[in-house]
């Protein structure tokens, strides 16, 4: 089967760190003969103490091995999505290497001021949440578009099943979540004519580092372990298992892929059957 992506040239955000989706996405493009850009809030801090974004030298280490071991082309560029001017910046930055972007993976995420219920829940950490996760698909893909439209192109948000099932005290990541979902149904329709297909991926449990650091949260909240909580979400999936970053590759691709030239508009889970509707 064809996946015509040999040669394409792929944005990934949020790809700066091993441990995370975004990387297994970056390496699953470069895998089959994409070009990769590497973006990320490129800071040993993060965002936030306890948000783990990719250092500009995990970031360059990232660009080098795809380089070598595929034979791809490689760029580096340290992005912050809460701002359009370093997404300017990024994009000329592109600019000088590429002429084009076929394929954008909008995959920064974060969560900030968790656990907290809706009513003592801090407003600045509520707003930052939002505005990462979803004002950054909005900047981010406004940016891009024009880049695409000569050519065509294919756009992958990375939703979350929160956006279809509040998570428990956690409630400005799945309302942007939710954002997330209905934006992409809005650029799908709206980008259509341009020959460009917008998706979302929901992913389940996966174990990343956002999802340990919310197994620890779940944890101290509940007076419990860690193994303990992880055992308790497994029994919510009919898998029984946690699932993995490359298993969220493994749909990024197929959505990339010409495989997927009829689909557009659609919020797909990657949940191990946790989450199951029409």
């Amino acid at each position: 089967m064809e996946l015509n992506l040999k040669g394409k040239i792929a944005l990934v955000t949020g790809s700066g760190k091993k441990s995370g989706i975004g990387y297994a996405i970056s390496k699953k493009f470069a895998s089959e003969g994409c070009h990769i850009i590497i973006a990320d809030y490129g800071s040993e801090k993060g965002l936030d103490a306890d948000v783990k974004t990719g250092s500009m030298n995990e970031m360059m280490v990232i660009g080098e091995e795809l380089h070598k071991a595929y034979g791809v082309e490689t760029l580096v560029v340290n992005v912050d999505v809460t701002h359009m001017e370093t997404i300017q910046n990024m994009v000329s930055v592109i600019k000088e290497k590429f002429d084009r972007v076929d394929i954008l993976c909008n995959n920064a995420g974060a969560t900030f001021g968790v656990p907290n219920g809706i009513h003592t829940y801090d407003e600045t950490a509520w707003m930052k949440t939002i505005d990462v996760n979803l004002h950054g698909v909005f900047r981010v893909s406004k940016a891009i578009v024009p880049m695409m439209q000569k050519n065509g192109g294919n756009i992958i948000n990375i939703a979350s099943r929160a956006g279809k099932v509040p998570a428990l005290f956690n409630g400005a990541y799945a309302v942007s979540k939710a954002g997330v979902i209905m934006l992409t149904k809005v650029m799908a329709k709206e980008l259509a004519g341009l020959n460009i297909r917008v998706n979302a991926i929901c992913p389940g449990q996966v174990m990343t580092d956002l999802k340990k650091w919310g197994f620890e949260l779940e944890a101290q909240f509940f007076n419990t372990t860690v193994e303990e909580r992880q055992q308790k979400m497994c029994e919510t999936i009919p898998m029984g298992r946690i699932g993995s970053p490359q298993e969220v590759a493994d749909m990024a691709l197929f959505l990339a892929s010409d495989v997927s030239s009829y689909v557009t508009g659609q919020a797909l889970n990657v949940c191990g059957g946790q989450l199951m509707e029409l």
